[in-house]
């Protein structure tokens, strides 16, 4: 059986002071260092990132941005995310609570990023988080994230079946198509690790 939300959210409440030092593997780099590439705001964009954690990509956006918006379900890891801004001095990144399908954002945004998150969904809560994304109206969504190239394979150090629900790239895109995205990039950075990148079809 699945985490709840709770659960998953207590689970990083645990870990929030150790996270960052723990995400040392050669492909989550990798991937962060995608999502930041392909995100590439301007200085007039508004960038959400959902999942945020301790606000790696969101804070590595900031300074290029007009304002970043972090959204996680962990108070811990969103502490972590405030203090990391506060002791670089960046004052246009705001963290609160908020779900990928219910992201308590209401303002425009350009840009919606997520990374390392939404995997701990099942295939029908993704495709109702990247309905929810469609909806905000950005003109461009990153996504990076454990998902299946391949057959999966439990055995490899990206899949743990208790608290993660990866899906197949081809879901994605489907639910990436049904919200009103192209997919314009498809990066993979292992077979279970990749960066999918959409922009609207109405050309926003």
């Amino acid at each position: 059986m699945k985490k709840t939300v709770e659960e998953h959210a207590a689970r990083f409440d645990e870990h929030a002071a150790d996270y960052d030092e723990d995400q040392d593997s050669e492909e989550y780099a990798a991937c962060a260092s995608l999502v930041i590439e392909f995100a590439d705001p301007g200085p007039e964009d508004t960038v959400l990132d959902l999942g945020c954690g301790t606000g790696a990509i969101a804070l590595a956006l900031a300074p290029d941005a007009e304002r970043v918006v972090g959204r996680d379900i962990s108070e811990g890891m969103l502490e972590q995310a405030r203090e990391k801004a506060q002791a670089h001095g960046i004052t246009n990144a705001e963290f609160g609570d908020g779900r990928f399908r219910d992201p308590q954002y209401g303002s425009e945004v350009d840009i919606v990023t997520s990374n390392f998150a939404m995997h701990h969904l099942a295939n029908e809560e993704k495709r109702e988080a990247i309905a929810v994304i469609g909806s905000l109206n950005p003109r461009k969504f990153v996504l990076g994230d454990v998902m299946f190239f391949g057959l999966p394979d439990p055995d490899e150090p990206f899949y743990s079946p208790d608290v993660d629900d990866p899906a197949t790239v081809g879901t994605l895109v489907e639910a990436f198509t049904e919200a009103g995205f192209a997919i314009t990039h498809a990066r993979r950075v292992h077979d279970q690790v990749g960066v999918l990148v959409g922009e609207r079809l109405d050309g926003r």
